[in-house]
């Protein structure tokens, strides 16, 4: 059997992994379309934060792939702050492209075939038994199969140096009551950095470095800026998570949990996921198993998402109250 991975970043690279640790005869590929794996401008889409616990310990960063270990977590919501304190070793600031590059070296410990400078644009272009979309968002997979996307937010980040922001062990995630969310994570020790960055949920059009640089000003955040990204999210699950032999895996599959955002957790169990199932040569199963996984939040999140983007037009305080009231009910944003 042939597996094509289009994308080398996390869920390809946990697809291949999997695939290969349950079935090594499996032919595996990950078509990467950049020079190098892990270090592109792709490498460093995201805030960074990443949690380590149960399943999940199979994907533990170690050496250089970790920036500060995070004790605290602080969510904000109007006049209330909620602090979840955690255990040390179970969450971390990735040095993602670090992480992208090790985890690339246990698949090619396994077999697996990378290739560098492979940009598949269409799906024709493949002629593996099984294919996997791991091409991030917007999916170049779906958009050559004329499949049209979820639901999408849109986000937008600065990297600081020298922050006054940063602290090594917190991370905050501060919500708006209007628009989205701010968060601030701490990145390098070594350069003082911090990823400061907005995220919106829905289709309203806002001007996000403007929001940001609002944000900056009000709370007298200073530091040189050295890096600058955002770009489309993808909110909830992206369906179909299969078309025939083609599974969605990442972005472009299982998307970023709807309240926070957060997918760094989400990519690399969808294609683990997804590297069982074809070991196994059970494609047919991948959806439902996501959807075991992932449905719950998936629809307490995105009904949040949709009501919250009806409160803004009532006021901010309606916003709060009604994610206050949903980490009262749930135990906290997951």
């Amino acid at each position: 059997m042939q597996v094509d991975i289009v994308g080398g970043s996390l869920s390809g690279l946990s697809t291949a992994i999997a695939c290969k640790q349950h079935n090594p005869a499996v032919h595996v590929i990950v078509h990467e379309k950049y020079p190098v794996i892990g270090f592109n401008h792709e490498g460093r889409r995201c805030g960074e934060a990443h949690s380590i616990e149960n399943e999940w310990k199979k994907w533990k960063p170690v050496g250089n792939s970790v920036f500060n270990d995070i004790v605290h977590v602080e969510t904000i919501i109007g006049k209330k702050t909620y602090v979840v304190n955690r255990r040390p070793g179970t969450s971390c600031i990735l040095n993602r492209q670090a992480f992208i590059c090790q985890l690339a070296e246990q698949a090619q410990r396994l077999g697996v075939d990378i290739n560098v400078n492979d940009d598949i644009k269409h799906v024709d272009a493949l002629d593996g038994d099984v294919i996997v979309d791991a091409s991030g968002c917007p999916s170049s997979m779906k958009k050559d199969l004329g499949i049209r996307l979820g639901i999408l937010g849109r986000t937008y980040q600065q990297t600081i140096e020298q922050c006054n922001w940063f602290i090594a062990d917190t991370v905050k995630i501060l919500f708006t009551g209007e628009f989205g969310y701010y968060w601030v994570f701490p990145r390098d020790p070594a350069k003082q950095e911090a990823n400061i960055g907005v995220g919106v949920l829905g289709g309203f059009e806002c001007n996000l470095k403007q929001m940001l640089e609002q944000f900056k000003q009000e709370n007298s955040i200073t530091g040189r800026v050295n890096y600058v990204l955002g770009g489309p999210i993808p909110v909830g699950l992206q369906h179909p998570l299969k078309k025939d032999n083609i599974l969605f895996v990442g972005d472009a599959g299982v998307g970023s949990f709807p309240l926070t955002g957060q997918g760094i957790y989400r990519a690399l169990i969808s294609g683990d996921v997804a590297g069982r199932c074809i070991a196994r040569n059970q494609i047919h199963r991948y959806p439902h198993s996501i959807h075991q996984k992932f449905i719950k939040w998936d629809i307490w999140g995105k009904s949040m998402v949709y009501l919250n983007n009806t409160l803004r037009h009532v006021g901010p305080n309606a916003v709060f109250a009604s994610l206050n009231w949903f980490i009262g009910a749930h135990g906290g944003i997951h």
